[in-house]
């Protein structure tokens, strides 16, 4: 049974988001604000976290940053919870690590594609890592999109998929490094052709085992 932590200042919101998840046999646990939300999931590694954005303490932003730093917590799907539906402030989430962003007030469809969507990409990312870990100790370093490079990748490109290695949709993408969905899927084509592979899948497992080969200096 997966585990939910939702971080949520507002009391009614709080418990209705639970409700809806546990409804759904989702296990949850709630916090009230960035600074407990961040303790909870340091402590209790829930499989997915659902954060707002603007709360006391430690915001949205804060609490996303700090686990990204953590290694335990690096790669835990996180989907921001806002007010606010501006383009920008969207991009500024995905930035610091954010994988889905919802605007308030969440109806529960949109609530559990979104949870359901997740879960699956982070399950399907760690097979593909297990997938090339079978080989022996494998740790991808996602820290820069430069070793991708030696694919003949152009700069952009090698951007684009560092971010699909893992997991993010081409909405995503184009969320975070500032272009279209369509440039996204057009540098993914392109993608494509130079690794010789049809889908996704297989661009981000190549892309994972150059990430998990030792750095020089």
């Amino acid at each position: 049974m997966k585990k939910i932590l939702v971080i949520e200042d507002q009391a009614p919101m709080r418990r209705n988001l639970a409700l809806m998840l546990e409804m759904e046999g989702y296990t949850v646990a709630t916090a009230e604000n960035g600074r407990i939300g961040v303790e909870a999931a340091l402590r209790d590694k829930p499989d997915l976290v659902i954060c707002d954005v603007m709360m006391p303490e430690l915001d949205g932003h804060g609490v996303v940053q700090t686990l990204r730093g953590e290694s335990s917590t690096a790669t835990l799907p996180f989907i921001f919870l806002t007010a606010r539906s501006d383009k920008a402030d969207v991009r500024i989430g995905m930035n610091f690590g954010a994988d889905d962003y919802l605007v308030k007030p969440v109806n529960r469809d949109d609530l559990l594609a979104a949870v359901e969507s997740r879960l699956a990409r982070a399950e399907a990312v760690e097979a593909r890592v297990q997938e090339a870990a079978s080989n022996g100790s494998f740790h991808p370093d996602f820290s820069s999109h430069e070793p991708l490079m030696s694919f003949g990748l152009t700069n952009r490109e090698a951007e684009v998929l560092l971010w699909v290695a893992q997991g993010k949709s081409n909405a995503d993408v184009a969320a975070i490094l500032g272009m279209s969905e369509k440039t996204a899927k057009q540098h993914l084509g392109s993608i494509f052709a130079k690794l010789g592979v049809e889908n996704r899948n297989a661009a981000a497992l190549q892309a994972v085992e150059v990430l998990g080969r030792p750095r020089k200096g």
